[in-house]
């Protein structure tokens, strides 16, 4: 098996490639990603010399690139996208580029690939988000996030994911393309970009800062380990059907506030160490994901996100790697690869 993986070096990609090295140890691996500001290199630093592994730096919006890769692989796992949705409201079209056009690019590329003188007869999986469903009330826990629910994305990510979304749905029923799409709640874990809450909350503290704390910290977020996020993506890859959409998540709903007071508590801070700001525009209030599709047609269900243990050992991790979110904070991160494939 020859997995093309795009955006593998970002978090969730990073991880997920570790996860197939480990777990798939004779399968082959591409790394497509073009190194934007999150993207980063060194995460994977030590799979450089496993014969298995290969990276190319390169943009999923061109078909060139794209094509080619698509050919010698047996499956694409596509997780490429802008995720932050802070930097969507400052600035939507590299958004809508990304996660839009660059998966219509490699939706194009899997349809138009060959193998021999026959289409080409991998997979695609999507890899989208619970955001694309929208909010939920607070005051409704009952009601979670199912995949035949509408999508009302309410940020310009989610709307650029969204799109996305549809894209492969229409190429399924338009092409009868071989294509999955996962939505996934909030994930958690090692080498995560520190714009992201977590490690932006532990790396604060380690710092001696205060955390930035949206509003009045009650919107909800279902929180699941990056690795019980790798493997189920493995199994939707393996065992998923065309066509469908799995929702994937941790069963773990924390309000902000919960998640915040966690984390001071397992660093042994007080809450002098909040600081409230100004709301983000359109902050959803409540996500939450109904996973019982994936467990009851694939027999998948998250076993690693246990709560506090899983993020005390996420927090351990950052205070283990003081270089590593140090580099990325300052942004020397980028050195290591600018010396490699030149500077963006």
């Amino acid at each position: 098996m020859h997995l093309l993986i795009t955006g593998g070096a970002g978090f969730i990609g990073t991880n997920f490639i570790r996860f197939v090295r480990r777990n798939r140890p004779g399968w082959k691996v591409t790394n497509l990603d073009v190194l934007s500001y999150s993207g980063n290199l060194e995460n994977l630093r030590d799979l450089e010399s496993d014969p298995r592994y290969t990276f190319v730096k390169g943009d999923i919006c061109d078909a060139a690139t794209v094509g080619p890769l698509v050919e010698k692989a047996d499956g694409v796992i596509h997780m490429a996208a802008e995720s932050h949705v802070d930097r969507s409201i400052l600035d939507s079209r590299p958004f809508v580029v990304s996660n839009t056009l660059g998966t219509q690019t490699m939706l194009d590329a899997c349809r138009r690939a060959r193998r021999g003188d026959k289409p080409w007869p991998g997979r695609m999986v999507y890899v989208s988000t619970d955001e694309v469903y929208g909010s939920l009330p607070l005051e409704r826990p009952e009601i979670r996030f199912r995949e035949d629910m509408p999508l009302e994305p309410n940020s310009p990510y989610a709307s650029s994911k969204a799109g996305g979304d549809l894209l492969v749905r229409a190429y399924f029923h338009t092409f009868g393309q071989n294509v999955v799409t996962t939505r996934c709640s909030n994930n958690f874990g090692p080498y995560q970009f520190p714009e992201k809450v977590i490690p932006l909350f532990v790396t604060n503290l380690l710092e001696g800062k205060q955390v930035p704390l949206y509003g009045d910290g009650k919107n909800v977020r279902d929180w699941i380990h990056v690795d019980d996020h790798a493997e189920a993506v493995l199994t939707v890859l393996e065992r998923g059907q065309a066509g469908e959409v799995y929702n994937i998540g941790g069963n773990n709903e924390r309000s902000n506030l919960e998640l915040t007071h966690t984390i001071l508590k397992l660093m042994g801070k007080g809450t002098e160490s909040i600081r409230y700001v100004q709301d983000r525009l359109g902050h959803d209030r409540r996500y939450a994901i109904d996973g019982s599709k994936i467990e009851r047609e694939l027999g998948w269900k998250p076993t690693r996100s246990s709560w506090p243990e899983a993020l005390e050992a996420t927090i351990d991790w950052y205070r283990t790697n003081t270089e590593w979110w140090n580099r990325v904070k300052s942004g020397q991160y980028r050195e290591y690869y600018d010396k490699q494939y030149g500077s963006r």
